[in-house]
């Protein structure tokens, strides 16, 4: 999944533990590395343990900080980063997927598990 790249950092130091995207093609269960563009290695991997769809405007002061930002100003400056000038609008439906972050062995694990099932 990618990440621009202060927000890599902010997921390894466990400080941002949910993301809003426009798409709702990543599924829940699943593991994605966390990369800080297309081609990057992988940085670290998130398991998505929570999705669901929200209104940007429904957001609560905590999922401001499981965003990994301070404020709801700092938040829609993000968002306005990433998607563009005036593309925050509270109205916008968005998916929004929770995640931990996992580390290597938990990864391998799941590898041997799947070959094991087949």
């Amino acid at each position: 999944m990618l990440f621009r790249k202060k927000h890599v950092k902010l997921i390894l130091e466990g400080r941002k533990t949910a993301t809003r995207r426009l798409t709702g093609r990543y599924k829940l269960g699943r593991v994605y590395a966390v990369q800080g563009w297309l081609y990057d290695r992988a940085r670290g991997y998130i398991l998505i343990v929570k999705k669901y769809k929200q209104k940007l405007g429904d957001m609560s002061e905590e999922d401001v900080r499981k965003e990994g930002c301070s404020s709801r100003e700092e938040f829609i400056r993000e968002w306005e980063e990433s998607y563009g000038p005036g593309s925050y609008r509270p109205d916008l439906e968005v998916w929004v997927y929770e995640f931990k972050l996992v580390r290597g062995d938990f990864i391998k694990r799941q590898k041997t598990q799947i070959r094991r099932r087949f």
